[in-house]
């Protein structure tokens, strides 16, 4: 046999590989999203929760919203809270879709899919690639979905902001859903998975600035005397904090951290936590 025929063996053989690898995350990133859509409930969660957010608490906690400072009262921050708190709301639209969403590792591991799937053709890490973009994917959506009552909340947006702020959704939400495949993998029930998923959610979300300001008028030190200590430490570690920035900074124009660290952290975020995920996804 000729060294071009054997050259030409190989080629073909690299390309028929690349068309199932390919078509393999297609089909495994469809099931995921179709799975998503057909779950109603899921889709009213993503509905009513920016909904109750926005509208009853944003003009509810609105009034409030502001601090004394030598006998003026004035706005912590120049906007509003609906404004303040409309980008976090995109966020926790994100955070809730992306870590449920990994749920479906459990699923598929009660029901003999994931087994299938991993003696197939396909490398493990495009299995899982696969199933993380899918659930970035829903994830996304839902991010969307809140992005609609921009109005309400009465913050312009431009095509430019959307753009942006979809690249900022995206590397969140890929990074939060490889957050939870790393809490199926470790969760091997339905039932444990949904408490211990809270149990992260919630102190994520409220410790990250989402919430409250950190008034970006205070020093250092000032802050450490308006907040206590472990509060301003905790905000100030949590990975959340700076995604929710970039969000803010993004939609609303207003950053309480420098502009170049968001970006970055969701970057390391994605990287980091599809990393894990990916070591933990071997041992199955």
């Amino acid at each position: 046999m000729s060294v071009s025929t054997v050259e030409d063996q190989d080629e073909s053989e690299s390309a028929a590989l690349l068309r199932v690898i390919v078509g393999g995350v297609y089909a495994i990133w469809l099931r995921e999203v179709k799975r998503a859509l057909r779950d109603r409930g899921q889709l009213f969660g993503g509905f009513s929760r920016p909904i109750l957010w926005v509208i009853i608490m944003g003009v509810g906690l609105n009034p409030y919203f502001r601090g004394e400072v030598y006998g003026e009262v004035r706005f912590v921050v120049p906007y509003t809270y609906l404004q303040f708190i409309f980008p976090a709301v995109i966020a926790l639209n994100i955070l809730y879709t992306s870590v449920q969403a990994a749920v479906s590792v459990i699923w598929d591991r009660e029901f003999g899919f994931l087994r299938e799937v991993l003696v197939s053709p396909m490398p493990r890490p495009m299995i899982l690639f696969a199933k993380v973009l899918g659930g970035a994917t829903v994830a996304m959506f839902h991010g969307s979905m809140a992005i609609l009552l921009s109005y309400f909340a009465d913050v312009p947006i431009s095509t430019g902001d959307i753009l942006s702020g979809l690249g900022l959704m995206f590397l969140m939400a890929f990074g939060l859903t490889s957050l939870g495949v790393i809490i199926a993998n470790r969760i091997r029930s339905f039932e444990g998975f949904g408490v211990f998923s809270n149990a992260v959610i919630l102190p994520l979300y409220f410790t990250s600035s989402s919430v409250f300001p950190l008034d970006p008028a205070l020093t250092a030190a000032q802050t450490r005397v308006v907040y206590p200590d472990w509060l301003v430490r905790v905000v100030e570690l949590n990975p959340l904090t700076y995604a929710v920035d970039a969000l803010r900074g993004n939609f609303i124009h207003f950053y309480q951290f420098d502009p170049r660290i968001g970006p970055l952290v969701l970057l390391a975020m994605a990287v980091g936590f599809f990393t894990i995920a990916l070591i933990e996804f071997r041992r199955n």
